[in-house]
């Protein structure tokens, strides 16, 4: 490659020509890419698709488990907080005095 550029700084590589040979090395190149990862059939949009569906949800369900989560941790907290109040307010000899 650099072979050829150096032969296009001094002409005798035509500047154009060589923006083909580039351009078309580089497609040959993305399509030996794909084929390596086996997206270089005809259902390889489809399955990019779904994939890309897959991945959608993984993200919403991993988002629904933190918040769930984070609901459940408040709710614990406001329990502790609730009886910790009882205890501190001696709610509990309240209870045995009204029996």
């Amino acid at each position: 490659m650099t072979q050829l550029l150096r032969q296009s700084d001094t002409g005798a590589l035509d500047p154009i020509n060589m923006r083909a040979l580039v351009e078309e090395a580089s497609q040959s190149g993305a399509h030996r890419a794909l084929a390596s990862l086996g997206l270089d059939d005809d259902n390889a949009r489809r399955d990019m698709d779904e994939l890309r569906q897959l991945l959608s949800a993984w993200r919403d369900a991993k988002r629904s488990a933190w918040q769930a989560v984070v609901a459940w941790a408040v709710r614990i907290f406001l329990a502790c907080v609730l009886i910790g109040l009882a205890v501190r307010l001696d709610l509990a000899g309240l209870i045995h005095a009204a029996r």
